[in-house]
């Protein structure tokens, strides 16, 4: 008669390493993902012509990883971009991460641009938008002079002008000679001063995305600090993101939006490249699908 207990032993094996495969993956796809992040070291290169890239490391007063890229608009022929509408008249565009922004539309660099809804991030399998849901921005957007988005009190704009020049305003109307822009939300900085508009109470660390000019509208700052990611980078607030804009010489920074969906990527010969850490739908380097981005081409 065939042992029974001995003829089970190797279903018992082979049960107890499908079980510990099963409980590993998780963790291994999450060492995979935190691997594939930027590492911890600063670094500093030219991207493309009149565009440059640093990354600064701080440990104080926490980890963090700040992305700056300085867009100079007089070398070149730089302009920008920014994703159009999906019908005029309309708040309404399709969500797009900002790789398949760069796929698209084919800009050298790009990053995600402003606040949108609907939105929400139960889980990673329970999100939205995915890739080609419909969105809706928040504030004034404007593709090739289409106007796209309502001026609404608290969404503050950076505008792109027929002359070449950038301009943050301080208002949420770009001018009448406007040929892209942006909606974000806080004014940072105005006229080279911090804007005394943060609540410090709820001010706290997170994943932050800025653009700022310098006076003569022709000399763009771009820094993206990544967040969410103990001992990697936890974020900064938004007054330090205020100090931080100022010490690079920004006559006007306005915050666009962040937390997981602060993107910063290029255009690379082998496809889009993303230089931070993004978080969406709590894993690293996820991108998360926006509403619109503010792309630059040659």
């Amino acid at each position: 008669m065939r042992n029974t207990k001995t003829s089970l032993v190797p279903i018992q094996r082979s049960l107890l390493i499908a079980g510990v495969l099963l409980l590993a993956f998780p963790l291994l796809m999450m060492g995979w993902f935190h691997y594939r992040r930027p590492p911890r070291t600063d670094t500093q290169k030219q991207l493309f012509s009149g565009i440059n890239y640093q990354r600064i490391v701080r440990n104080q007063p926490r980890p963090m990883m700040i992305h700056v890229v300085t867009i100079d608009l007089n070398q070149g022929n730089i302009k920008p971009i920014v994703t159009p509408a999906r019908r005029i008249k309309s708040n309404q565009t399709i969500a797009r991460t900002t790789s398949e922004f760069i796929q698209e539309f084919a800009p050298k660099l790009a990053i995600n641009a402003s606040y949108f809804q609907p939105f929400y991030e139960n889980t990673p399998w329970d999100y939205y938008p995915r890739s080609g849901d419909r969105v809706g921005t928040l504030g004034q957007n404007i593709s090739h002079r289409q106007t796209y988005g309502r001026p609404s009190a608290g969404w503050h704009v950076i505008c792109f002008l027929e002359d070449g020049r950038a301009q943050i305003p301080g208002t949420q109307t770009c001018p009448a000679n406007t040929i892209n822009g942006v909606a974000g939300s806080q004014i940072l900085v105005l006229n080279g001063k911090i804007q005394p508009n943060t609540d410090t109470r709820t001010d706290t660390p997170y994943s932050r995305l800025a653009i700022g000019v310098d006076a003569t509208g022709k000399k763009l700052s771009l820094v993206a600090i990544d967040g969410k990611q103990p001992l990697y980078s936890e974020g900064i607030t938004r007054h330090e993101l205020a100090k931080f804009m100022q010490e690079l010489n920004t006559d006007a920074a306005l915050h666009l939006d962040g937390g997981g969906s602060t993107t910063l990527a290029i255009n690379t010969p082998s496809g889009p490249q993303v230089l931070n850490s993004p978080v969406h739908a709590k894993i690293p380097t996820n991108e998360r699908p926006v509403a619109n981005h503010l792309g630059f081409v040659e």
